[in-house]
């Protein structure tokens, strides 16, 4: 058959799928890196993020951009007259074909511009058995139409950004990146001579690559004189292909980064839509974290989360998930974990009992000793500072956050009303009311980070509950609407309540870390155990929530609501406000303003000095005073008028014990550091003067009718002896939660 008609019948048969190629413009714009990455709201790259888990190809790189080391080595590696053929290498194919008449081997002879074509279109692809024929025709045809479609430098860019290099390595960004850790303009001659041998065999054995890459080499320095050195060559390539530099994602948000894809979608991500996040405020925040915690190492805590929500919209300015480096969990992330809130769910319980109108800030509640029936025991809750204050206003007992006026409005409001009332803030706590009994005042429940700060957002917003925000607002979805959930006005009265910083001196003293020079609303808390420590509050125009701990559950070492997580909170409140005003938010329609006084205590002084304190209309009054002794919630362990009998069953006369109650299962605050919790015991009766002794598990503890005792965990027998030692009365409590272990009685 005639030449000319073979070449005919080439190209009717390839033709047009070679003219169906690509143009280089749209090659380019359909490039899809497996990595994308997340922007801040400024424009700020934060975060890149894996999306594609089989390939992994980093950003297309100019050819200006690629180093010229390799562009050279790949040349002489691949196609050494790329730059005079016209996509086939006729004179390599005349010599391969002499070559085979002979028996012998010959480089190959696919150009660049060949397997570029091969890259473009599947059917050109060369397979586990090599090309067919028909493909090393058509991929013919193809590569010489390119070379008229297409400039040399447009090829040679094309192909190095499509070209497999190892494993899932594809493109010269991605294996620059991961072998060499380097962008692909910082190539050197070795490095280059590595690069362009892995194309002619990816998967090869790294003495295999060694060598391929030391005759690129070679040939590399032969043009200029000089002679290759492939000294320990095949020690730095071994190095390379081990090396991962390039990690699967890499910035300043990766466990928001994870969020806002789930919730905006790879598109979203790939056209370059902003985050809410901003990028200097969470450059603060991470660092203002862990500058703090490595203050806390010595205390046992290793981890710390943070969120910042803009009050308005309800995005997310700020979200740290981890301590990083500082934590041994670093890929769990603190702003979505689990955990025990502690009193910053007290804010809540008050604002439901005084929109119930069950109690006003200015109502007196009785902070002593308190016995509560539960199915397990009784339930003896115990204060911040191991006191407790008597008589106290609410504003006294929220703000200093004291527990059994907690658990006393809790026995008010029930704790399956108050269960409502915190799923509607948009906590979705698992259980039940009654699962959680009265523990739920001082925070027995597990929520989120995330959750617990939007929920004192609604507080911020008057009562007025809408989910957070990932994206943007005005991108994507409109945000729903805000429901009311919460009484406006008692929402405005505890957000007073907590930025009043002389309420709180009775617990957190004169110069707390908690009295910022900025308007700020704030509640502290501390989970059973120290295992988790919190800072919430807001200003005018942002949220703040702040958790230190563990992510895996230890306890902390003398950590405090003041100490842990509040300087973190104060610090960020201080650099949020550098340049915006924090004011004071109005009072909404029906508050009211009353002054008022509180009556005297009857052993002496007044319960509190006369103020101007805010009311829901029709609630208020000028005078709060005592009648009588305040009644509490029930209280349960009332002794016989027999207590139990002496070791020798004779019946003890004279002085008993007075507290504890029989059957006492104490639930200490951990709020508190454990060396300086105290319950306190105390005898009545017997003879004035008598000396008096209590006897914790069969060792003297302490002397006196009255005493402090520091306790630890476990069920102990508490004996009150007489001088000589003789047993006069027993009870039996038991002690969970923090506290001191009897090694350090």
């Amino acid at each position: 058959m005639p030449s000319s008609l073979v070449l005919l019948l080439v190209l009717a048969l390839f033709g047009p799928a070679a003219w169906a190629l690509p143009t280089f413009e749209e090659v380019k714009a359909d490039f899809r890196p497996s990595d994308a990455v997340l922007l801040s709201r400024e424009g700020e790259a934060i975060q890149r993020v894996r999306l594609d888990g089989s390939v992994r190809r980093g950003q297309w790189v100019e050819l200006k951009d690629i180093s010229p080391a390799l562009r050279a080595a790949l040349v002489l590696s691949e196609d050494r007259r790329f730059h005079e053929h016209s996509g086939v290498d006729w004179a390599a194919v005349s010599a391969a074909a002499w070559a085979n008449l002979w028996n012998r081997r010959t480089r190959g002879t696919s150009t660049i511009t060949m397997q570029l074509a091969g890259l473009l279109d599947s059917d050109w692809r060369s397979s586990p058995g090599g090309r067919s024929v028909p493909q090393k025709l058509g991929q013919a045809v193809a590569a010489q139409v390119l070379e008229r479609r297409w400039r040399k430098d447009q090829i040679l860019e094309a192909y190095l950004n499509l070209v497999p290099f190892r494993g899932e390595l594809v493109g010269i960004d991605a294996l620059a990146r991961t072998l060499f850790a380097k962008a692909a303009h910082g190539l050197d001659e070795r490095e280059a001579a590595v690069a362009a041998a892995l194309v002619r065999a990816p998967n090869a054995r790294p003495e295999l690559v060694a060598r391929r890459a030391c005759g690129v080499l070679r040939d590399m320095r032969q043009g200029r004189g000089g002679a290759a050195d492939c000294t320990a060559l095949d020690l730095f390539t071994a190095g390379a292909l081990q090396r991962r530099a390039w990690g699967a994602s890499e910035g300043i948000a990766p466990h928001y980064a994870r969020q806002w894809l789930r919730a905006a979608g790879e598109e979203a991500l790939r056209r370059g839509e902003r985050t809410s996040l901003s990028a200097p405020l969470q450059r603060m925040a991470i660092e203002t974290l862990a500058r703090h915690l490595r203050e806390l190492a010595g205390q046992n805590v290793q981890d710390g989360a943070l969120v910042v929500l803009d009050n308005a919209s309800g995005e997310v300015l700020a979200w740290v998930g981890s301590s990083g480096p500082l934590s041994a969990a670093a890929e769990v992330d603190g702003v979505l974990a689990l955990r025990q809130p502690g009193s910053t769910l007290k804010p809540f319980l008050y604002a439901q009992a005084i929109a119930e109108r069950r109690l006003t800030a200015a109502s007196l509640v009785e902070d002593s000793s308190a016995h509560i029936p539960t199915a397990s025991g009784l339930y003896i809750p115990q204060n911040y500072d191991r006191r407790f204050k008597g008589t106290v206003s609410v504003r006294t007992a929220l703000a200093a956050s004291l527990n059994v006026p907690a658990v006393r409005a809790l026995v008010m409001v029930t704790p399956d009303a108050f269960f409502g009332q915190l799923r509607r803030l948009g906590l979705p706590l698992p259980e039940s009311g009654g699962y959680y009994g009265y523990s739920l005042a001082l925070g027995s429940s597990e929520v989120q980070l995330l959750h617990l700060a939007n929920a004192f957002r609604a507080l911020a917003n008057g009562g007025r509950h809408a989910p957070v925000r990932l994206r943007m607002a005005g991108v994507g979805d409109p945000p729903p609407a805000a429901v009311q959930v919460l009484d406006a006005g008692a929402a405005f009265i505890v957000g007073d309540i907590l930025s009043d910083a002389n309420a709180r001196v009775r617990t957190f003293g004169p110069d707390s870390i908690l009295a910022t020079r900025i308007w700020t609303a704030v509640k502290t808390g501390t989970s059973k155990d120290m295992r988790d420590n919190w800072a919430l509050g807001w200003s005018q125009h942002y949220t703040v929530g702040v958790w230190v701990g563990n992510a895996s559950g230890a306890p902390m070492h003398d950590v405090s609501g003041t100490s842990g997580a509040a300087p973190i909170w104060a610090e960020l409140m201080h650099g949020l406000h550098r340049d915006v005003p924090s004011h004071a938010p109005m009072p909404p329609a029906g508050v009211v303003r009353q002054a008022v006084r509180f009556g005297p205590l009857p052993e002496g002084g007044w319960i509190e000095g006369p103020r101007e304190e805010w009311f829901l209309a029709g609630t208020q009054q000028a005078l709060f005073a005592l009648d009588s002794a305040p009644a509490g919630p029930p209280v349960a362990g009332a002794r016989s008028p027999l207590a139990g009998g002496g070791e020798g069953g004779d019946e003890a006369p004279g002085a008993r014990i007075a507290a504890p109650a029989p059957g006492t299962i104490v639930a200490l605050d951990p709020d508190i550091p454990p060396a300086y919790q105290r319950l306190q015991f105390s005898a009545q009766g017997g003879q004035p003067g008598q000396a008096l002794a209590w006897r914790i598990d069969g060792r003297i503890a302490g002397r006196g009718r009255q005493w402090a005792w520091p306790p630890w965990p476990g069920r102990h027998r508490v004996q009150l002896v007489d001088g000589s030692g003789r047993m006069l009365d027993e009870v039996r409590i038991e002690v969970r939660g923090a506290g001191v272990r009897e090694g350090r009685r």
